[in-house]
């Protein structure tokens, strides 16, 4: 498919772009009104429909603008609104940014360690890595960043946002962070470097083994297979793989992660345009390791290539899959570059499970990977409460002030306590009657 008719089909999006940076549409005549009722019989996939809208705005904006207009201001601003109508890694990437993006430049800056996406135009914590400039400043997952330092996420891209955080090490960059249960605060990140750290094992009651992952990025997988090859050597014979907070990871680690529990058929898929395969990963007998009982742990903070290995554990019904259902996410991009030097950084495919089962999707009843067995913590936030947080901060009339001073934090909480309600249920699975009935006493 053509550029020309991918930027036609996005196009419906543009017009609240070019409504906002022009601000046309309140002085241009009756006609104009006209043309957009006519054209809401119009199908909304209809390509050639949506372009003529698009060229019937841009004649209007020439001729009845009040102002001369910059018609380069004009186009950034509509391509900005198209990309950010179709999904939040979709973005309109300026000259500076394709050379950025393509690596002509070169570039000392660092990031504060948590990953990020869009929920209600906000932008929103899926996770904070361990021991990360974000985690030891108090940011946590659920947050939603009302501000970067001055600058409002609502008005900007994802991929803008993630530019923001980036900086020279031990830079300040200062959050207005709304929280669900709290006041809005101004959280102070120190950017630098950081280590994710390598996987955990522990042995449970019951020879059960618990391997916490903390990322799926390359190398991951190698390491993951090694603490279970070792717990297996210590006479485990069922394992919980914690996949909580795990929103970082490659496509392919995630796959062979999902080998050392299944041997063979299906683990993953790369769904394309037409809901059609482009890739499809396969279990290979060889790398298989462990054929014990498996329980995954997922919950708001996992995405991507976790979402992977738990829906291929669910799929493949090699095992429970307990926790809350996951963030949702899970795509490939393509750069497309335009005349002027700008860019369009376009989502192309998305990953899916071993059934075809996507996880980025619209609605948040259809994202990422719902748990068989479904434990609920009580501090895990929603994302279909940003905009209520939104709501109430403006009922409250409480007025943004980024460069407040920032609120002091608290030392985070350890990812698991005797209270996780949700490792608990795991472990009652694993174990025994005898054992799954004094865990319930």
């Amino acid at each position: 498919m053509s550029y020309r008719l991918k930027y036609s089909i996005a196009f419906l999006s543009s017009v609240i772009a070019l409504y906002s940076i022009a601000n046309i549409i309140y002085y241009v005549s009756t006609p104009v009104y006209n043309l957009f009722t006519a054209n809401a019989q119009q199908p909304i996939n209809d390509a050639g429909a949506q372009m003529r809208i698009f060229e019937s705005v841009l004649q209007h904006i020439q001729n009845d603008y009040v102002d001369e207009p910059n018609l380069e201001k004009v186009r950034a601003g509509a391509l900005r609104g198209m990309a950010g109508g179709l999904d939040p890694y979709s973005s309109y990437l300026t000259a500076d940014q394709v050379k950025d993006f393509q690596g002509k430049k070169a570039s000392n800056q660092v990031g504060i360690g948590a990953e990020f996406s869009q929920v209600s135009s906000y932008l929103y914590v899926i996770s904070v890595i361990k021991n990360s400039p974000a985690d030891k400043a108090g940011l946590k997952s659920g947050d939603v960043i009302e501000y970067i330092e001055n600058k409002a996420t609502r008005d900007i891209s994802l991929y803008d946002a993630r530019q923001l955080l980036m900086g020279e090490a031990n830079s300040k960059v200062n959050l207005r962070v709304l929280r669900t249960g709290e006041k809005p605060q101004t959280i102070a990140v120190t950017r630098g470097t950081y280590k994710v750290p390598e996987a955990e094992t522990r042995i449970e009651t019951g020879k059960i083994g618990v391997v916490k992952v903390f990322s799926l990025e390359a190398g991951e997988a190698k390491d993951i297979r090694a603490r279970v090859d070792e717990l297996k050597k210590q006479g485990v014979s069922k394992i919980i793989l914690d996949l909580r907070g795990v929103a970082t990871g490659d496509l392919t680690e995630a796959a062979d992660v999902a080998n050392l529990f299944i041997k063979d058929g299906n683990l993953a898929q790369v769904i394309g345009r037409d809901n059609k395969a482009t890739q499809t990963f396969t279990a290979d007998a060889g790398k298989f390791l462990f054929d014990g009982k498996v329980v995954a742990l997922i919950d708001l903070g996992t995405s991507g290539a976790a979402e992977v290995v738990a829906a291929a554990i669910l799929d493949r019904q090699r095992g429970e899959v307990v926790g809350e259902r996951s963030f949702g996410a899970g795509t490939q991009q393509q750069l497309f570059t335009l005349r002027s030097g700008d860019g369009l950084l376009l989502t192309t495919a998305k990953w899916a499970s071993p059934t075809g089962k996507t996880f980025l999707n619209t609605e948040r009843a259809e994202s990422g990977v719902k748990p068989s067995i479904e434990v609920k913590r009580p501090e895990t936030p929603e994302p279909l409460e940003v905009e209520d947080l939104i709501d109430k901060q403006e009922q409250e009339k409480q007025q943004p002030n980024p460069n407040a001073t920032p609120t002091p934090q608290a030392t985070p909480k350890p990812p698991v306590s005797p209270e996780d309600l949700q490792l608990k249920k795991a472990l009652e699975i694993l174990q025994d009657k005898a054992n799954a009935a004094k865990a319930g006493e």
